[in-house]
């Protein structure tokens, strides 16, 4: 009898414990930054994948992402990234084949395999090789989020204004349109970042701390006002820990920004 017992508690206890989720995060330097937090000065703490695990222990990450990279560097180099099979994979793309001034494309490039030449076309670069790995796996696609005037912390030479203004004759908006066509078509699930209110350009950042043309003293200005006035990288740093918001540095999420993301990521899970 007591053996019985026993088998059946463990019968229970099994019956309970879920079986692990391989996940591949397919992406640019946001989720490169979940595993480099010490390349943030500071200011982030935990990134989107760390919190996912955190919250469901059955869920297992590989980080894929390249700092910098676009949907074309990754299909460029797909089948040399070390790839593994995986239950699920999430691909976050999209904010730097805007500022590089990537054409978008259109559906037909996706449909046909025209390859890499654009977002379409490289999307179904990627999707291709996930299918190659695992025809059966859950693919999540996530859209770039807006993105105000970005200042990396660690060089001020490196800055780019933000998605409120076209670049290369493209909005930030068309790649997101590209990205929602493709999950729509391929019936992926789409968490879209860009349309998400959490994510507007006025809560990006707090403010911008930029000289007063009129003063030369500094000043906190708030969006929209802040995109008028110049800035330069002999400047002080623009966006002191406490301008943070959703993102620590006008595009790269904080730690605010990363627990909104991660928690729509469990909700798919």
């Amino acid at each position: 009898m007591r053996k019985m017992i026993v088998l059946g508690a463990a019968a229970l206890l099994t019956s309970f414990i879920k079986p692990p989720i391989r996940w591949v995060a397919i992406g640019d330097s946001i989720t490169y930054l979940n595993d480099h937090t010490d390349e943030t000065g500071g200011r982030l703490k935990k990134g989107y994948l760390s919190r996912v695990t955190e919250l469901l222990p059955n869920v297992q990450y590989v980080n894929q992402g390249h700092n910098g990279w676009t949907s074309r560097g990754i299909a460029r180099a797909i089948d040399k990234l070390g790839i593994p099979e995986a239950d699920v994979y999430t691909v976050f793309l999209g904010t730097n084949d805007w500022w590089s001034g990537d054409r978008v494309g259109k559906w037909a490039d996706y449909e046909r395999g025209t390859g890499d030449t654009t977002v379409y076309g490289s999307f179904r670069v990627i999707v291709n090789k996930i299918r190659s790995l695992n025809n059966s796996a859950r693919v999540v696609l996530i859209t770039p989020m807006p993105r105000t005037d970005f200042v990396y912390i660690n060089d001020a030479h490196n800055n780019a204004y933000g998605s409120y203004k076209p670049k290369a004759g493209q909005t930030l908006e068309q790649v997101v349109d590209a990205i929602r066509d493709i999950g729509r078509r391929e019936h992926f699930t789409v968490i879209d970042l860009y349309h998400d209110h959490r994510f507007a350009l006025r809560h990006l950042v707090r403010f911008k701390r930029l000289k007063d043309p009129a003063t030369g003293a500094y000043k906190d200005y708030g969006y929209p006002e802040y995109t008028k006035i110049p800035w330069s990288p002999s400047d002080d740093y623009p966006y002191p820990p406490e301008a943070m918001d959703m993102t620590y540095d006008g595009l790269h999420p904080s730690d605010k920004g990363d627990s909104a993301i991660a928690g729509e990521l469990v909700k798919v899970f």
